[in-house]
């Protein structure tokens, strides 16, 4: 299976896409520093989120701000709610 070569117009609006979801999710101020380091990863225009957070609310919350930038059916939600401990 050969792999197909990226362009860069894609690749520098996948950055751009992650940056913009970067910047919101950083901006909101009640979610924990957990939140704010998930990772978003942009290929293609699709998004997926990866990494621990301490809620629901903050797993919804930035589902909510990547969907609104990327758009509707375009992110795919792997945030975990860690254990409290």
């Amino acid at each position: 299976m050969s792999q197909r070569p990226i362009s860069r117009k894609s690749n520098s609006n996948d950055r751009e896409l992650a940056r913009q979801i970067r910047r919101a999710v950083v901006k909101d101020k009640s979610l924990s520093t957990d939140a704010h380091n998930v990772k978003i990863i942009a290929q293609n225009g699709s998004v997926t989120l990866k990494g621990a957070v301490k809620s629901e609310q903050e797993k919804q919350a930035i589902e909510s701000k990547a969907t609104e930038i990327a758009g509707a059916g375009k992110v795919t939600n792997e945030l975990q709610v860690a254990p409290s401990k």
